[in-house]
């Protein structure tokens, strides 16, 4: 397998375990607070990255502290801090169709800030396939398409933000440190960041609802798989394939969320949830299929 293929296999996998975990998380919600799961997924993510690979990371430059810094705010805090407090505000199906357009938002600060310049018209022609696509799978015809500004603006703000950890990431990935090592120490500024907020938002775990077989072992497959595994893999497929095309794969979660929910909670799939996958496939295949030119100049990088 060369390194293209498995960039490609790194995002697919991730995307495929974070389109799962809303099963995880939706019955950890009967029990825990959305901020005593996030804190206790990345505490056991960041304690398992020390376990399998435990040496302390020397940095090359001292100003590489502050991309490990942004990089663990954004992606590790924020992110998932706006997207839990938007969905208190508006329906799940709209945050996930809103943070399907992180893409077309790494795809911009890509072009500025780093040095994947040339995006062609078959990319945003994938991304508004895809984007339908996501729209049908996720409103499925029989919700409604009120709007809520304010959770809306949260879910946006949540998208460039993942946009922003995404281009972080690939800067971090040209330091060339391990990148087990890096996604740790970026947890390690997450869960800092994390600190006030377990102040001022509800964060009382009880020992005796943790150590349930349920709870402890949806608590496992977040940290373990979810966090540790998926920000690893997530960041190789960034580091081989660059911000751009790993984020696209950012469109198949309504995807898989759809899928599992028919195989494991035997939810309804209708015929505008399969038009839907249909569509965010095909827009996905355009967002990432490169023309022979880009062909030959990535093989020859390999």
């Amino acid at each position: 397998m060369n390194k293209w293929m498995y960039g490609h296999l790194s995002a697919f996998m991730t995307i495929f375990i974070w389109g799962t975990t809303f099963i995880s998380t939706k019955i950890l919600l009967t029990s825990l607070t959305p901020i005593e799961i996030l804190f206790i997924r990345f505490l056991i993510g960041y304690m398992t990255l020390w376990l399998v690979y435990p040496q302390r990371m020397s940095l090359k430059q001292e100003q590489h502290e502050y991309y490990f810094l942004a990089a663990g705010l954004c992606g590790i805090t924020l992110y998932y801090l706006f997207e839990n407090i938007a969905l208190t505000y508006t329906l799940a199906s709209h945050v996930g169709v809103i943070i399907s357009i992180a893409p077309f938002f790494t795809a911009i600060l890509a072009y500025f800030f780093s040095d994947e310049k040339k995006l062609n018209i078959r990319f945003f022609i994938g991304f508004i396939i895809a984007i339908i696509g996501v729209c049908m799978i996720s409103f499925k015809g029989d919700e409604s398409l009120s709007f809520n500004l304010t959770g809306d603006f949260l879910a946006i703000i949540a998208a460039i933000i993942w946009a922003i950890y995404s281009t972080l990431t690939q800067k971090i990935a040209s330091f060339q440190y391990n990148t087990i090592q890096s996604t740790r120490h970026m947890f390690f500024y997450g869960l800092i960041f994390m600190l006030p907020f377990l102040l001022i938002m509800d964060f009382h775990p009880k020992i005796s609802t943790l150590i349930h077989p349920l709870i402890i072992s949806n608590l496992l497959f977040l940290g373990l798989g979810a966090s540790a595994l998926c920000f690893v893999t997530w960041n190789l497929a960034v580091k081989i394939l660059g911000p751009v095309k790993t984020s696209v794969y950012i469109y198949i979660v309504p995807v898989i969320t759809a899928v599992t929910s028919f195989l494991i909670l035997d939810e309804a799939m209708n015929q505008m949830t399969i038009i839907g996958i249909i569509l965010t496939l095909i827009g996905l295949w355009l967002s990432e299929k490169r023309t022979k030119e880009n062909q030959d100049n990535e093989l020859c990088k390999l």
